[in-house]
């Protein structure tokens, strides 16, 4: 654990409180205008064109074969999380990325209001990666789409955070959007709490101040000793992180 009274680090200026406030004022109007940004992002994402796929492609879910149009549990939309996967590997090697962004999606029963189901289609098989799953203590709709990325993410290159969105018409299925990247930062509360911070994210690519801490880069933003950090918890409360591949 990181001292608090360590003076390593600098700190912003210390000021009254009005003053305080007329600084929080004036950023307050870009914050503002940037919330208003967004709508209007969100806006046009709506009205966005779609694209048919097919309905019949096959997943693998707890029960056995799926197709894409079950994996929507009778509502009108779906989210799906592509879960990178390394397949054979013991836990600690998983992949780093998807476990934090995955550990970050929890109740899920207000998007169910909104006709809107959300699931993992994670990119290896169901048995290992579904163990994983449980290790981690997801609830989540889990599936394996293994056999089917090509068809599903036809040309794009498969990796982390990759986020789509589909709209069921009767039986037809419709892509409606996708991104990844930092895109997959809309499942994310972590970052958008560290961002109200006066440290910030701390890592190397943001604008800080001098002196600012900034101690993460690459993929030590999700690994700690090893392993991905959220996985140190279910390790502690003692869940078992044997995927039944032989190697932990």
């Amino acid at each position: 654990m990181n001292d608090p009274t360590n003076e390593k680090f600098a700190a912003p200026a210390i000021v009254d409180r009005s003053a305080f406030q007329a600084e929080l004022d004036a950023l307050r109007i870009r914050e503002k205008a940037h919330t208003r940004e967004g709508d209007a992002i969100a806006a046009a994402r709506r009205r966005l064109p779609m694209v048919e796929v097919d309905s019949a492609i096959s997943l693998i879910g707890p029960h056995g074969p799926v197709t894409l149009l079950d994996v929507f549990e009778g509502r009108r939309q779906l989210i799906a999380y592509y879960f990178m996967w390394h397949a054979g590997r013991p836990a600690p090697e998983q992949c780093e990325g998807c476990t934090w962004v995955t550990s970050q999606i929890r109740e899920l029963s207000y998007i169910h209001s909104r006709d809107v189901t959300y699931a993992v289609l994670c990119q290896g098989p169901h048995e290992e990666s579904a163990r994983y799953r449980d290790f981690m203590g997801w609830e989540m709709p889990w599936y394996s789409a293994k056999d089917s990325l090509d068809t599903l993410l036809v040309g794009r290159r498969v990796g982390k955070f990759h986020l789509v969105c589909y709209l069921r018409k009767g039986s037809k299925v419709f892509e409606t959007y996708w991104t990844t990247g930092r895109g997959a930062e809309a499942i994310d509360n972590s970052y958008d709490l560290l961002d109200l911070t006066i440290y910030g994210r701390q890592e190397t690519w943001e604008d800080s101040p001098p002196r600012w801490p900034q101690r993460f880069e690459g993929k030590r933003n999700f690994r700690a000793n090893g392993r991905p950090t959220a996985q140190w918890s279910r390790l502690k409360a003692g869940y078992s992180d044997d995927l039944g591949s032989g190697r932990r």
